[in-house]
């Protein structure tokens, strides 16, 4: 066994593998590949799933899919795969993501080094030997050099503290956490608690198929269309024969998309003008309503509610009963604080005879479930299922659930009771060695995904390629640079209007969690973040601390700043 330096370990400080990566999602089997393919180190990878997919492996609620294009809701790295792989429709349903994501795993035969339906309940560092030790569930413990979580932004689901939850007699589901031989929910009255992104995807197609639905809303969502369907072919053949450029500008742009805002402010356009720009984006679909506006609707109150107004006359012109309507119409917060739904006929659902809308602040909100249905507002709703689609613990849900003890047993869900702190949303200082892709305080959730994984682990491909060209030990982020990254990462996002919407970018999902913005939303994006890091690392990885192993056994202590 040879360490990542290629040099004998020294005795007592043997590793059973140079890197564990803890996930087989986009990001786990990508991290396995580089590491593995390109650095040719000695990796495993822990997946609590049967299989590989990551969020696309659990989420198998109906109408789930991908919101983002395609064509670049995919691994980029390899020019071939591009080329080959051919996508059945502009969102592709969750099934033939995972279909993608099981291709990818035979293609770069992935499989051998992932153990399956083990998932990890501690990572202990240890100062002595400056190695991980990782645990599962199943009994496992090994040691490793490297620990790189890939646990996803969305991965630990959100069960809320709902009373007499346990007590109902009929079936109750989490969307994240959907039996793989699906549910049947003909002739059923079903229930659905949520009206977030999941269950915009979800209540379409549950009312097709259920004797009746009632929708529990706590906060109405903006929602634009999908206009989801077939591509045309000769769009995806110019997009293969632009596959460089395209990669080149979703690198660069500021979502991780070929979407740019409008340079003007919207408060200075003519009514007619924007109107004209509001129809082009409606009738386009897809997050271009979203993410290539007017530039002042994220930091302009007046200029927000121009554009939310667009938004409401289109609600209220789609639902028939004023009542619903004005029910589904958001009042409470600015448009775009909270994450964007593509909906396929959400709106035109409550047009349904069989569908019901139950709204917290106007019908009363849920009281508690009861044997035989949900009580709220003083009335009980008799069901066969419920659906619950509240989301997720996002972003510091699973690392706080991973157990991870860093130097001198510092606990890192104690240490992040009051918010994540982290150093560019990779490294955490007093946790050497752990790298966080898409962690807190980095783009992630605020970009397409893809875009952003490839990126982190390409950037921790090159780091452990330095420190094996330098010989060094460990690295972690010093607390000053991680200080200085959290001042960053909060002074953004204050000039916007994004901390005053209870949005779960701020943690206001989950009872009790600390009120905080949790990814990045940089002045340049993803583009600007992407340059920031390899400023970082062109500097000597400036902001971090390694350690070396020198002549008899003493560590040598290399600060870059």
């Amino acid at each position: 066994m040879t360490n990542v330096q290629g040099q004998p370990q020294t005795a007592g400080a043997k590793a059973d593998f140079d890197a564990v990566i803890i996930g087989a999602g986009f990001s786990g089997m990508y991290m396995l590949h580089s590491l593995r393919d390109k650095l040719d180190l000695n990796v495993t990878v822990f997946e609590a799933g049967d299989g590989v997919g990551g969020t696309w492996y659990w989420n198998r609620y109906p109408g789930a899919r991908c919101d983002s294009d395609s064509y670049i809701y995919c691994y980029t790295f390899d020019k071939n795969l591009l080329q080959e792989w051919n996508w059945s429709e502009r969102y592709p349903e969750q099934d033939e993501i995972l279909r993608y994501l099981e291709h990818c795993a035979e293609r770069f035969d992935l499989k051998p080094d992932i153990q399956f339906g083990k998932r990890v309940v501690e990572v202990v560092f240890d100062d002595d030997t400056e190695l991980w030790t990782v645990r599962t569930d199943k009994g496992d413990a090994v040691r490793a050099r490297f620990v790189i979580p890939a646990v996803g932004a969305l991965s630990t689901a959100n069960m809320p503290p709902i009373k007499g939850l346990s007590s109902f007699k009929g079936k109750c589901y989490h969307t994240s956490q959907w039996p793989h031989d699906g549910v049947d929910f003909t002739a059923k009255r079903v229930g659905i608690i949520g009206t977030g992104a999941t269950a915009v995807q979800a209540i379409p197609e549950i009312a097709q198929q259920a004797k009746h639905l009632t929708v529990f809303q706590r906060t109405p969502n903006f929602c634009v269309p999908a206009r989801n369907g077939r591509v045309d072919p000769e769009v995806t053949k110019a997009r293969k024969a632009d596959y460089d450029g395209v990669r080149q500008r979703i690198k660069d742009s500021f979502f991780g998309f070929e979407l740019n805002f409008i340079p003007k402010a919207v408060l200075e356009t003519t009514p007619e003008e924007r109107e004209q720009e509001f129809d082009k984006m409606w009738d386009a679909g897809g997050f271009a309503f979203w993410l290539a506006n007017y530039q002042d609707m994220f930091f302009s109150k007046e200029a927000n509610d121009v554009i939310a107004d667009y938004l409401k006359r289109k609600i209220r012109s789609v639902v028939n009963d004023p009542v619903t309507a004005e029910k589904l119409t958001p009042k409470t917060y600015p448009y775009g604080t909270k994450r964007q739904p593509l909906d396929t006929n959400y709106f035109e659902t409550f047009n349904k005879k069989n569908v019901a809308l139950v709204d917290a602040s106007t019908d009363g909100p849920i009281e508690e479930i009861t044997p035989n249905g949900i009580r709220a507002g003083g009335k009980e709703y008799p069901l066969d299922i419920i659906v619950i689609a509240t989301g997720f613990d996002a972003m510091t849900g699973p690392l706080k659930n991973l157990g991870i003890n860093g130097r001198d047993g510092r606990a890192l869900a104690q240490e992040w009771e009051d918010g994540p702190q982290t150093y560019l949303g990779l490294a955490i200082a007093g946790y050497p060695n752990l790298f966080t892709i898409t962690g807190p305080q980095s783009p992630s959730v605020l970009s397409n995904m893809p875009v952003s994984i490839e990126q982190h682990v390409e950037w921790i491909t090159e780091c452990i390629a330095h420190m094996r060209r330098n010989k060094l030990t460990t690295i972690e982020a010093s607390p000053q640079a991680q200080d200085e990254w959290g001042a960053h990462v909060a002074e953004v996002v204050n000039s916007t209007l994004m901390p005053g919407t209870n949005s779960w970018y701020m943690g206001a999902n989950i009872e009790g969690k600390p009120r905080r913005f949790l990814p990045y939303l940089g002045p340049e994006g993803v583009g600007g973040y992407r340059r920031k890091c390899a400023e970082v690392a062109e500097k000597g990885y400036e902001g971090f601390v390694f350690t070396s192993q020198g002549q008899g056994g003493t560590v040598h202590t290399i600060a870059a700043e």
